[in-house]
This record gives structure tokens, sequence and C-alpha cells, in this order.
């Protein structure tokens, strides 16, 4: 049998820290330099429904849209459809199919079981994004931050200095696994909003 993640823990999370957005911080800066929060609040909506669809193999052309080719916005309606969404992405992904064959997600092909881990970091990357951007605390379980981890590491005899997403930050490697993980995914852990 197929080994599932449990995505549920960690979209919780997400749909936490989403509902402790003031609308007077969707201005603000966050750490990734592009994105206003109610850019990578709309980034989380848009990756969310893409790998919902992902699990399910619902290949629309939606999924062959590049997350990079351009700054997302919100839709006014973000507050009641990201929960949902969340939802419906932790549901998807408890069925083994999902991470079984290929599927989709950002315009590229990959493995069902490569998508699941894709879309865990996703999440929890870009929650402590937002959870630093705003203000609010952040502690993802331990199993998605392994996920993530697994993900993120660069390979064995890679001294290249990159994960998957673009150049490392080094961190202690006594730091918390969360600032580890952080640091893999290209950020600083000490990130903080300019002024705070």
């Amino acid at each position: 049998m197929t080994e599932t993640i449990d995505f549920a823990p960690q979209a919780r999370l997400v749909a936490a820290v989403a509902e402790g957005v003031s609308d007077e911080q969707l201005a603000g800066p966050t750490p990734c330099p592009e994105y206003r929060v109610r850019h990578l609040l709309g980034h989380l909506v848009g990756l969310t429904a893409a790998f919902r669809d992902a699990a399910r193999k619902d290949l629309g052309p939606h999924l062959d849209q590049d997350p990079g080719s351009a700054v997302p916005d919100l839709d006014p309606e973000w507050r009641a459809a990201l929960p949902k969404l969340l939802d419906e992405l932790a549901e998807a992904w408890r069925d083994p199919a999902a991470y079984e064959g290929m599927t989709r997600a950002g315009g590229v092909d990959l493995p069902g079981a490569v998508a699941g881990a894709v879309a865990m970091d996703e999440l929890v990357v870009h929650g402590w994004d937002l959870a630093r951007a705003t203000g609010q605390a952040y502690a993802p379980d331990e199993a998605s931050l392994r996920v993530a981890q697994g993900l993120l590491t660069p390979q064995e005899g890679d001294d290249s200095g990159n994960s998957l997403f673009g150049s490392v930050v080094p961190v202690p490697d006594e730091a918390p696994l969360l600032d580890r993980v952080i640091g893999l995914s290209g950020r600083d852990p000490g990130w903080a909003p300019p002024g705070a």
C-alpha cells in the first residue's frame, strides 16, 4: 500500500495563520521580495487548488500555468475560499491513488509521490512566509517538516549550495528543524518585516 502524507495538521495551521491576517496587513512585505501579503495569499489559494487537483489527477489547463509567470492577486472571497481549499487538499491527498502514477502541477509533469512532497513543502514554507510577514506564531508538526526537509535537502554529492528552489541559507545543524527547512528553501530564518 502506498504511504500517504497527512496534510490535515499543516492545512489547519495555514488556515489559522490566514485567518489571523488583518485587511491592514495585506499590503505588507513578505520574505518573498516580489510578493506582498495579498500576493502570497493569492499564491496560497492558487497552489492549494492546483495540488488538490493534481492529487485527484484532474488535469485541466489550470495545471499548465507556471506559478512564476505572474504575480498572483487575491480574490475578494479568499477568506472563505482558502480554508475550504485546504480541507479539500488534505482530503485529496488521503487517497493512496494520489501518489501513484504521474500527475501535473505548475506546468510540470511529475510522479504523484513527488507532487505530494512538493505540495507539503509549499504549505510549510509559504505558511512560514505568511506567519513571519504578519507577526504570528508558527509551529508546523514534525512530520510535515520532515517531508519538506526531504524534498529540499540537496542530493548527496551536490556541492552547488543550491536546493530545489535556490541558494541554501546556511543554518547551524543544531538549529530547530523549522529553521533548517526554511534555510534549505533559500530564506533567512531570521527574516522580519522592516521595523519589526
